[in-house]
């Protein structure tokens, strides 16, 4: 089992900035990708952005360029930097980790951003 601790939320102004921060415990050796997802309101549970074991990254076109995820010294930790933020990225933001078999969730965490 892994347990996902997600934090870093809040309300923030037009262009602003958040970082977002998941910790990894437990079976942390099973995990082969960490990142975020996020649901706005009415809305699917999108990706966001991920990054593997190996250090590739993926993200949505939408953060592209906004966006940055990255790892900590400790593997199990990620960090999601987050600017030029619009309204359009207000949503809860899910930390998720991929294993070989399932997938595990963080409680989530509010990103609110105001026009």
């Amino acid at each position: 089992q892994v347990q996902l601790a997600d934090s870093g939320g809040g309300l923030v102004q037009f262009g602003g900035s958040l970082r977002l921060s998941c910790a990894a415990s437990g079976s942390i050796d099973t995990i082969y990708a960490m990142g975020w997802y996020r649901q706005a309101p009415g809305e699917e549970r999108e990706l966001v952005a991920i990054i593997t074991s190996g250090g590739t990254t993926n993200y949505a076109d939408s953060v592209k360029g906004r966006f940055t995820i990255t790892r900590g010294d400790a593997r199990s930790v990620v960090y999601l930097q987050m600017n030029s933020l619009t309204p359009e990225d207000t949503a809860v933001y899910y930390c998720n980790a991929k294993g070989p078999l399932t997938e595990y969730w963080g409680r989530g965490s509010q990103v609110t951003v105001s026009s």
